[in-house]
């Protein structure tokens, strides 16, 4: 199948799989082309500001209400309450999840690591990992409370959608709007990543300010599918997480019978790739907010629900610098994953697939190698910082981590000791009174 996309962060898009199945005049006109249903998708409130109006119009052989009634269903590994008992300020990593032995598909296959808040509230996240090792079959998939950004590390995907089809790969993420209908193909034998479950404001580009025109992840480089259909009849599950619940309904079709559809709401994916980093020329480290991917604004301004930031393949040029990210202390909370290769803050044990978590004000930075190594490094000279691709879900909440996740033996007891080996480099002056000055 040749799979095409439309170019554009959520551009006013109009798409047909059928010549003149879009509307020429009116966006729900009283008889629809071929027969359709006119069926409005909104992703926020009516009242939003024309510049952030998530809707869309969908043409479809069937409206979405047409199925059976849904029942609540048990989730192998998913959470969506998070206890703050067991959030802590010790920092926390794990290796890379094995890929299952037992057939399971993306649903079955999402593990929750930790969140913030609740659904119910439209505010906060959860993050997750995914494994499989099949493609989801004769099943449906939508999430009523959460949009999805899905990073996969290992293997590709395709994301069968309502409003067509989106093929996935590692670099390349996707975000998955929330309440749409879609299954998970599998285009290699097993997949492993990440997902962010964003409860808040949808995901959007971040202004540039004094950045000016040019810099960061441009709207260009975004692509959303093109419309594609199925007319299909069959026995069929239509499965969606609702206030933290899975719930499970029959359908006697397939529930991707969109044929046209026009308007800002829809799926999108983008290749990290294509971001264009900026840094210093200088001296000195900027903050990472200037590596920031997509961001969920929340009702304070310039205070996130979730930021999307990446560490990709980079030059580094500061002179008189400890190029490396620095030690921090942050009033947020920061989780992180690595797609490929080696993070430049670790020298070791944050593997590809693996996991980090570093809770508000928790003490966190380089290791000891990675201090040792930037410390003599000659900084009149440029550095590539190549082969890698990291990336953080950071929030202004705290994390807490579900009992699953802190049970998990790939849970590393000795994190801490990648600090522990720095030494005291300070000399030995012995002890001043209390408000000496010493010179």
């Amino acid at each position: 199948m040749d799979i095409r996309y439309q170019t554009g962060f959520c551009n006013d898009f109009a798409t047909e799989a059928m010549p003149g199945a879009l509307p020429a005049v009116r966006n729900s006109p009283q008889h629809c082309p071929y027969g359709l249903y006119a069926e409005q998708y909104s992703g926020t409130a009516f009242t939003a500001p024309r510049h952030s109006s998530r809707r869309s119009w969908l043409y479809r052989i069937r409206p979405a209400a047409m199925q059976g009634s849904y029942r609540r269903t048990a989730a192998r590994n998913l959470v969506s309450t998070f206890d703050p008992e067991l959030a802590s300020p010790n920092q926390l990593r794990w290796d890379p999840l094995p890929i299952p032995a037992e057939p399971l598909d993306f649903v079955d296959g999402l593990l929750t690591i930790g969140g913030t808040q609740s659904s119910p509230a439209h505010q906060g996240c959860a993050m997750h990992w995914y494994t499989a090792n099949r493609s989801m079959q004769n099943r449906f998939f939508s999430n009523s409370d959460a949009e999805l950004l899905i990073v996969p590390q290992l293997g590709r995907l395709r994301l069968a959608t309502e409003l067509g089809i989106v093929d996935l790969e590692p670099l390349e993420i996707a975000v998955v709007p929330r309440g749409l209908r879609f299954r998970v193909e599998l285009a290699d034998a097993a997949v492993r990543g990440y997902v962010c479950e964003n409860f808040g404001a949808p995901f959007r580009l971040p202004d540039l300010g004094p950045i000016g025109s040019n810099g960061l992840a441009r709207s260009r480089d975004f692509q959303t599918p093109v419309a594609a259909y199925e007319d299909l009849e069959g026995d069929f599950e239509l499965v969606t997480k609702f206030m933290g619940s899975l719930w499970s309904a029959r359908i006697d079709h397939s529930p991707l019978d969109v044929v046209a559809w026009h308007g800002t709401h829809a799926p999108y994916k983008y290749d990290l790739r294509r971001f264009n980093t900026l840094g210093s020329v200088s001296y000195d480290h900027p903050d990472p907010s200037i590596l920031l991917v997509l961001q969920s604004p929340s009702d304070t301004p310039g205070v996130d629900d979730v930021d999307f930031v990446i560490f990709p393949p980079r030059w580094l040029v500061m002179t008189d610098t400890f190029r490396p990210p620095w030690f921090h202390r942050n009033c947020a909370s920061e989780f992180m994953g690595l797609i490929e290769g080696k993070y430049d803050a670790k020298d070791s044990g944050f593997l590809p697939g693996g996991a980090s978590l570093h809770n508000c004000m928790s003490g966190h930075g380089p290791d000891a190698a990675t201090v040792e190594k930037a410390t003599r490094v000659d900084t009149s000279r440029p550095e590539y910082v190549g082969g890698t691709m990291a990336f953080m879900f950071e929030t202004r909440a705290v994390i807490c981590p579900t009992a699953r996740a802190l049970a998990l033996p790939q849970l590393q007891g000795d994190y801490q000791q990648c600090w522990n080996a720095l030494p005291k480099r300070f000399p030995d002056h012995g002890a001043h009174p209390a408000g000496l000055t010493v010179k």
